[in-house]
């Protein structure tokens, strides 16, 4: 089929792939704007460009289809179907209706659960056992139209949102590979979804992961991991915000909420239980692991790590 391709993150770049590996004509590629990156602020370009200009495909990045002649330019392309993988953008009704096989997406959720843009990270942070993709024909709501396929695959109790989001690539590109060939032959089902089961994942904030440790240590856990590696949870020592990378409940251990309990382990007190911070990083230092860390800094049980 001939197909434009509307994505930008790397979680994005294995879909491309494999609609390229499944000889379908891509004629476009749509993709956020550069943007400046790095301490020298240097523009860098988004992964699925990176991955189209290999290809020889030909790369837009309208700031958004109100620009002038930005529809009517993907109207020319004349695409059979679009593919939407993270691309950032709400679409309009008029490129919606533009493909006469429709606009499909790529979803990182069993919809409708976790519609929205953070479904991976909330799926961890709520800690969830079960997630997956979906790839649903696009209407105008967030994350409403019908559903095409699904596939479901468990959450490790330590996997974090990163690994989690490369796992599920993988898996959304051999769901869109089905997809579209259902989709050629003219035999996509249809399903509508049950909104009274939906849930929502806004983006996320960076004040999400302050830690707050009159909460149970095994929801901390998950809010760790959901946040990794980006944009990261965080706890204040000293007045200095401590960045906490990788974390795990601390079995045995109890005591009261932001009080480190232990001379040898960084393990800290919460409303429930304790947590041991495995990984940790104090603004304007190194990424060290937690006994490391507290040998340098020669902290004694009762010292306390704090929410504000």
């Amino acid at each position: 089929m001939r197909i434009v391709f509307m994505g930008t993150p790397q979680f994005a770049v294995p879909c491309l792939e494999r609609i390229l590996a499944d000889g379908h004509q891509v004629a476009g590629v749509y993709t956020q704007p550069d943007k400046p990156q790095g301490r020298g602020y240097h523009l860098a370009a988004p992964p699925v460009k990176e991955l189209a200009l290999r290809e020889g495909i030909p790369v837009w990045q309208p700031a958004s289809f109100r620009e002038e002649g930005a529809v009517q330019a993907l109207r020319q392309l004349a695409p059979e179907v679009i593919v939407v993988v993270a691309y950032g953008r709400i679409l309009p009704e008029e490129v919606l209706a533009i493909p006469p096989k429709g606009c499909i997406n790529v979803h990182a959720s069993l919809l409708p659960k976790y519609r929205g843009a953070g479904p991976i990270q909330w799926s961890v942070i709520n800690g969830e056992q079960e997630t997956g993709v979906t790839t649903m024909y696009m209407e105008k709501g967030l994350d409403t139209g019908d559903m095409i396929l699904s596939a479901a695959t468990p959450i490790g109790p330590e996997e974090t949102a990163g690994q989690l989001q490369e796992r599920l690539a993988q898996l959304g590109a051999q769901v869109l590979s089905i997809t579209l060939k259902l989709v050629e032959e003219g035999k996509a089902p249809r399903t509508r979804q049950e909104d009274a089961l939906s849930s929502y994942a806004p983006m996320l904030e960076k004040e999400l992961g302050r830690l707050d440790y009159e909460k149970p240590a095994a929801q901390l856990h998950n809010l760790i991991r959901g946040l990794a590696p980006s944009p990261g949870a965080f706890t204040m020592l000293d007045g200095k915000r401590l960045k906490i990378h990788a974390a795990r409940v601390a079995e045995g251990f109890s005591g009261q909420p932001g009080m480190l309990l232990d001379d040898r382990r960084l393990i800290v007190g919460c409303g429930e239980g304790a947590l041991e911070l495995l990984e940790v990083q104090l603004e304007g230092s190194k990424r060290m692991n937690g006994e490391d860390f507290l040998r340098g800094k020669r902290l004694k049980i009762g010292k306390m790590f704090t929410t504000h």
